[in-house]
């Protein structure tokens, strides 16, 4: 049994050894295969590098035979330049002289301009004065005309002038006449304004005293007034007389910021209104006389829906004091009311007292 299994052994060594030689023999194909492609490569880059060599040695000559060609032209244009440069500095004297030559020319031209400018103004000048004299000579003309003309209308008018002239010598003796007619009567005129004047003076003289009389009496009767109103109002220690005036404190009528008459407001005033009543029957009828009513505040603003300022709210204090008077029986037309707001103070200082002596009510007897 051993015996037969060791042929079968060594029989199955090569398939495999074929196989490594199959594969080592591809092996070497595909080397040989390279390298043949590897030596093809190389051969064609060798020849075109050979090529590529070729024509740069070809451009190489080209750029030397350049070369040779542009120093060639280098030195002709060197020889050129030399030729040049000298020319140019012969150029140069020439222009220098031409420059001196041209400043010369210059020179002379603005000169010969200068002397053209003066010669343009003094014909101008010329121009301007034969021209005047040409407007003078048309002037004097002129004038010779007029005058040749206005002789012969005054050798004309000659004849009628002189009977122009008596006819107005007529004339004015004839108006001296009525001068002297006016004359006259001017002089009557005035012989009977001057009595009228001297008149008029007396009559002025006689109403001064008239008027002085009428001022006397009502200043009586004023102090009548005063007189009767003081003994009245001697128990209220707050009314006091300024002046020619009674002055009473607007606490005396009214409540603060109010135009409406209190209670002890109404009987205060009750009482001028009867004193002046007695007072007025006395007064003639003709003397013209009013009760002024003068209201005043204290310089604090107001500014409420009814009194925008002191100004309303002293003048309504003031009509209510003249409607009052005239619904106890003073009349109408003999009462007046007027509010001065904060702008009439009798004290201007600035304490609670001076406010206070400030908002009053005024009762003046005065002429209309």
């Amino acid at each position: 049994m051993a015996s037969r299994r060791r042929p079968s052994s060594a029989l199955n060594i090569w398939p495999g050894f074929v196989d490594a030689l199959s594969a080592l023999l591809l092996l070497l194909v595909f080397v040989v295969m390279v390298f043949t492609l590897a030596q093809v490569f190389l051969a064609q880059t060798v020849a075109n590098r050979d090529d590529q060599l070729s024509q740069l040695n070809n451009q190489l000559a080209d750029i030397a035979a350049a070369l040779r060609l542009e120093r060639n032209d280098n030195d002709e244009l060197r020889a050129a330049l030399t030729q040049s440069q000298t020319q140019s500095a012969e150029l140069s004297t020439s222009l220098a002289a031409l420059q001196a030559q041209s400043d010369a020319d210059q020179a002379q031209l603005t000169a010969q301009r200068n002397d053209l400018t003066a010669l343009r103004a003094q014909n101008d000048n010329l121009t301007d004065q034969l021209a005047a004299r040409d407007a003078r000579l048309g002037e004097l003309e002129s004038s010779l005309a007029s005058s040749r003309q206005s002789l012969d209308e005054e050798r004309a008018l000659s004849a009628s002038a002189r009977a122009e002239v008596e006819r107005l010598s007529s004339q004015i003796a004839q108006l001296r006449e009525q001068l002297d007619v006016i004359s006259a009567a001017l002089a009557a005129e005035e012989a009977a304004r001057a009595a009228s004047e001297s008149e008029l003076a007396e009559l002025g003289e006689r109403l001064n005293t008239v008027l002085a009389q009428r001022v006397n009496e009502l200043e009586q009767y004023r102090s009548e007034f005063f007189g009767r109103l003081r003994q009245v109002l001697v128990d209220n220690p707050d009314i006091r007389i300024e002046g020619d005036r009674f002055v009473l404190p607007s606490e005396l009528f009214f409540d603060s910021a109010s135009a409406t008459l209190g209670e002890s407001g109404r009987l205060e005033l009750a009482k001028v209104a009867t004193t002046l009543t007695a007072v007025a029957d006395d007064i003639p009828a003709d003397l013209g006389w009013i009760l002024r009513i003068d209201g005043h505040t204290d310089r604090r603003p107001i500014n409420t829906e009814r009194f925008a300022s002191n100004w309303e709210l002293s003048t309504a204090r003031a009509v209510s004091v003249v409607r009052f008077l005239a619904e106890q029986g003073i009349p109408a037309q003999r009462l007046a009311a007027a509010g001065f707001g904060e702008h009439h103070p009798l004290d201007s200082a600035d304490t609670e007292d001076a406010f206070a002596r400030n908002r009053r009510i005024e009762i003046k007897l005065t002429e209309r």
